[in-house]
């Protein structure tokens, strides 16, 4: 461990902090089957933490395990191994972390969390693994509390760290997060998504080292991941090749998961949630792709045309800011969609008069013809030319030509 404390006041003040929380959470009632375990895990490492034996850190180390999860309850999870326990405690322990980081941090000048991670990080690393290896032995496979609670924890750890000292730790964050990401669980995966979220946003290629191909691999490997984290899945994907390969248009990686998250959305094109977190988080990625993004038009281009017309605004308005996207971006050369697309947008133009957002939506549209306009020019004409005598077209009609400049 980095530091070595002995006779600090810093754990009289520790122990005056979370003995309180200790004696109310042994009157707290636990309601689901595995509560009581998560009770006794927490109450256990309070009760460590307030034994001085030389070794301050080590207390510290613990009372932070124990009020990681106590926090997290509140906020961030409603797993039922954290949903039990009260409001009131979280936010105690929520208090608690407050003012003893602070007063760490004022007599040694560096954040505790930081402090921790060398050691905490590798023991929630093989927590995770060591639970992942046997829950794989048995048949039934039920989630192993000790990942999900470890999971959590190291969540909180990593989110509590922002640049730049975050990038100095990204070797100890970075195995722990992809060995979560490697366990079945879903919850286990989702939080070690969200730490590695977090961490991408708050280092840069260099801080990333060689762990980007690794990390690509997971995320690839993460795709068919299930509902509830696939929006995780797409972030995180997306953060990687932004910092990575931004300037690689042509790169492996970038094809390799395009496709694959492409033929996953063809799978499910119904998907309202996968298609909603695919479309708000993938631009930066069609940045880094650019021109090359030509190469997959047609697949991109048919889920535009099926969502388009899907049932909610969010969905619509969505393929809208990213069709005029893609268009900026590929000033969409030699493409047979330009028809087809003039005629779907034309169609879902007439079709927002019975939707909420028409305004927005029929905004968007016309941005869009506008850009159009002045990248295919006559091709565009010939294929708005039929629309300009439908009387039910007449407010586009109008609103173009005082825009648009003829050919």
């Amino acid at each position: 461990m980095s530091v070595t404390l002995s006779g600090s006041g810093l754990h009289h003040r520790l122990v005056q902090l979370i003995n309180p929380i200790l004696d109310s959470l042994e009157k707290t009632n636990c309601a689901p089957p595995s509560a009581d375990s998560t009770k006794s895990i927490i109450c256990t490492l309070l009760e460590t933490a307030s034994q001085s034996d030389g070794q301050v850190l080590t207390s510290f180390k613990n009372s932070t395990l124990a009020l990681a999860l106590l926090i997290t309850a509140q906020t961030y999870s409603t797993h039922d191994s954290l949903s039990w326990i009260p409001g009131h405690v979280s936010s105690a322990a929520a208090s608690a972390f407050r003012a003893i980081s602070n007063e760490y941090d004022a007599v040694f000048n560096r954040p505790l969390v930081v402090d921790l991670l060398p050691e905490v990080a590798p023991s929630l690393k093989e927590t995770i693994k060591q639970d992942d290896s046997e829950s794989a032995t048995s048949s039934a496979r039920v989630p192993v509390l000790h990942a999900i609670l470890a999971a959590y924890q190291f969540r909180w750890f990593v989110t509590q760290v922002e640049c730049p000292l975050l990038g100095k730790v990204s070797h100890l964050v970075i195995p722990c997060a992809l060995t979560a990401l490697d366990h079945w669980s879903s919850e286990v995966k989702g939080q070690g998504m969200i730490a590695l979220i977090h961490l991408l946003k708050n280092v840069d290629a260099i801080e990333l080292g060689a762990y980007d191909a690794v990390i690509l691999d997971a995320c690839c490997q993460n795709i068919p991941s299930a509902d509830e984290i696939w929006h995780l899945v797409v972030e995180m994907s997306v953060l990687v090749v932004a910092i990575a390969h931004k300037n690689n248009c042509r790169s492996s990686w970038i094809e390799r998961m395009l496709n694959e998250m492409l033929s996953h959305l063809e799978r499910q094109p119904r998907n309202k949630d996968r298609r909603i977190a695919w479309l708000k988080f993938i631009e930066p990625l069609f940045s880094a792709v650019g021109l090359v993004l030509l190469a997959h038009f047609r697949r991109i281009f048919l889920l535009f045309f099926k969502w388009m017309h899907a049932d909610d605004d969010e969905t619509v308005l969505l393929v809208l800011k990213r069709i005029h996207a893609v268009i900026k971006l590929t000033w969409i050369r030699n493409t047979p969609y330009i028809g087809r697309l003039v005629d779907e947008l034309t169609k879902l133009y007439k079709q927002a008069a019975l939707r909420n957002a028409r305004e927005e939506i029929r905004t968007d549209i016309i941005q869009i013809f506008i850009l159009l306009q002045q990248c295919k020019g006559v091709q565009f004409e010939t294929a708005w030319n039929k629309y300009k005598a439908d009387p039910n077209l007449s407010a586009l009609v109008s609103s173009l030509s005082e825009r648009i400049v003829p050919v």
